[in-house]
């Protein structure tokens, strides 16, 4: 679990075709490189273009060159990697029926390896749609061909192989963050301490960042930035492509945690061309899960991470556009197509748009917490988290399922978690499953009618935590380097000022019959009038538009419901398409 691998495949039985752990990719060479026999790569020409290459050349570059898959015909290839000074390292070599490629290959990414002939090499080039193609219409070759696109993903983040590399001093609130960006959304990086690698302290010594402007980034095509944001850093590693385009998607999502995921993944299978839009990582909230156990069919649970992961590429496998970090600045529903500008500048445009933007973290009134967001109070308990608070006392806030899935996870690292809640107990807000399972812990202490009043620290961050009992009025000082809030969420939609999407008193977005139901209370009926509209269930004020998951007013604040009402979305899109006018956009 210390480990900051995503969990794309959670622990299972050695049959499952797409379940394994990292633990058993020494023992499945033959699933991460399987090899086609010669009927298979017969089969295969009809999928790509016959290339040849010289003894010698490049065949692609990491960061630079964008394809499908490679099959090799004849020949061998190296695949290597570049090192922070420029070093390349062999990471393999293949031959005659092996292919290249990994997850970023399913959506036209940049590789992130470098491949050169070895010999004279004739080989199948294959492209991004060509494969996702392949992968429908061969099930069992698309079956052996996805397990080993997310297998070899998995062994890239564990050999550190591939991706950027973050170069900063160990503590360094930025470089926790970019960590924690790349990790959440299950991207290869590797981590270099200037004060302990010598090639990062000759980076280090080039370019001479100031406090600010650490950590430096080395970008798979050799590009060096200082410090970028979560956009900059996107960009650079092709996670957000370019949405200039004049293109009119059928479905637009917006937010793409499990409801988002569904939706793009029944409507892409339908049919229909999806773009989803995530503002950090795919999986949302949910994606913060250390273990989902009531979720159907995963009697031994799932992290929220693995199963966000497997969406992911599951997405991808139909075609599915994804661009992250891309943050939605308006919707704009005036004209038709509806329309939404991002924050950087670049608007889009659907015939429908669903939304699924899901909830802000709630952060507590603290004078100082800002200060401390990265340097020592985190929202997320991921192993990036878990392997900082190892056999230290920190401090849990929180009482939902969430908080308890945290606390329970963390304690197999943390000294001890103490648990701070203000109500009298957690029946109210958690699964009984959690509260049983908290209290069979021994190293979680459980405070109740208790919360954080103040936050304190020094330059390497929170060295000291004040609580306060609200029923005695004792007040306590903690020497705790880490807090982990999980005190619940407001919904996202300051966003949507622009456009008439009815929400309720808290914000959150009403759908079907909760809009009918608004609208005859402001105009004084009593009974649903003749002449509303009628509205699919999950579709807002505003036709075309609908909201789904945490957002929706009256939602189930749980995954395998925000998962439901992404299936039963498409439905209703395909109804309010089947009605527009035959020659509209």
């Amino acid at each position: 679990m210390a480990s900051s691998t995503p969990e794309f495949i959670p622990e299972t039985t050695q049959d499952d075709p797409v379940q394994f752990t990292t633990l058993d990719l020494q023992g499945r060479s033959h699933q991460v490189s399987p090899v086609f026999n010669a009927l298979e790569l017969q089969r295969l020409q009809r999928y790509g273009t016959r290339r040849r290459f010289a003894d010698g050349e490049t065949l692609f570059e990491a960061g630079s060159s964008s394809f499908g898959m490679l099959v090799i015909l004849s020949g061998r290839v190296s695949i290597t990697r570049h090192e922070v000074l420029g070093q390349a390292s062999l990471l393999r070599e293949v031959g005659v029926g092996h292919f290249i490629a990994e997850v970023a290959q399913l959506s036209g990414r940049p590789t992130l390896v470098n491949g050169r002939a070895v010999g004279a090499v004739e080989l199948l080039d294959i492209s991004s749609e060509s494969l996702r193609a392949l992968i429908v219409a061969e099930a069992e070759m698309g079956e052996r061909i996805v397990r080993a696109l997310i297998l070899r993903r998995v062994a890239l983040i564990e050999s550190n192989s591939g991706g950027p590399v973050l170069v900063g001093p160990r503590g360094n609130g930025n470089l926790f963050h970019l960590q924690s960006f790349l990790s959440s959304n299950g991207h290869p990086h590797t981590v270099l301490d200037p004060s302990t690698d010598a090639a990062a302290a000759a980076l280090a010594e080039r370019y001479q960042p100031t406090p600010q402007e650490w950590p430096l980034v080395v970008c798979p095509d050799g590009k060096i930035m200082k410090n970028p944001g979560n956009v900059e850093l996107g960009r650079c590693l092709g996670m957000l492509p370019d949405l200039s385009g004049d293109k009119i998607f059928d479905v637009l999502v917006v937010g793409a945690g499990p409801a988002g995921l569904a939706t793009a993944v029944y409507a892409a299978s339908e049919g229909l061309s999806v773009l989803a839009l995530e503002q950090r990582a795919y999986g949302g909230q949910a994606g913060a899960s250390a273990r989902i156990e009531n979720y159907l069919g995963f009697p031994t649970g799932i992290s929220g991470r693995a199963l966000a992961g497997r969406a992911f590429v599951q997405a991808q496998k139909f075609g599915v556009e994804i661009a992250t970090p891309a943050s939605a600045a308006n919707l704009l529903c005036d004209t038709w197509p509806l329309r939404v500008n991002l924050c950087d500048g670049t608007q889009v445009r659907a015939r429908t748009v669903v939304l699924s933007c899901g909830a802000r973290y709630r952060r507590p009134s603290l004078a100082n917490l800002k200060t401390y967001e990265g340097r020592g109070v985190y929202y997320w308990a991921s192993p990036i988290e878990a392997k900082l608070c190892r056999q230290e006392e920190i401090i849990l806030v929180g009482g939902g399922n969430s908080a308890g899935q945290a606390a329970v996870f963390l304690s197999g690292h943390a000294a001890r978690v103490h648990m701070v809640i203000r109500g009298a107990g957690l029946a109210a807000s958690m699964s009984s499953y959690l509260i049983e399972r908290i209290a069979a812990t021994p190293n979680i202490t459980l405070h109740t009618h208790t919360e954080i009043i103040a936050l304190e620290g020094d330059d390497d961050g929170l060295t000291e935590v004040r609580w306060r009992n609200n029923q005695t009025g004792e007040e306590c000082d903690c020497a705790v380097r880490r807090v982990f809030l999980f005190v619940g969420a407001d919904p996202n939609t300051d966003w949507l000022h622009d456009c008439a999407v009815a929400v309720d008193e808290q914000g959150f977005i009403r759908t079907g019959f909760d809009v009918t139901r608004a609208e005859c209370r402001a105009h004084g009926h009593a009974v649903y009038p003749p002449d509303l509209p009628d509205r699919a269930a999950l579709e807002t004020s505003v036709p075309g538009v609908f909201a789904i998951g945490d957002v929706r007013a009256g939602s189930t604040k749980r995954v395998a419901a925000a998962v439901g009402e992404g299936a039963a979305v498409v439905s209703q899109i395909h109804g309010f398409l089947a009605r527009l006018p035959a020659d509209s956009a």
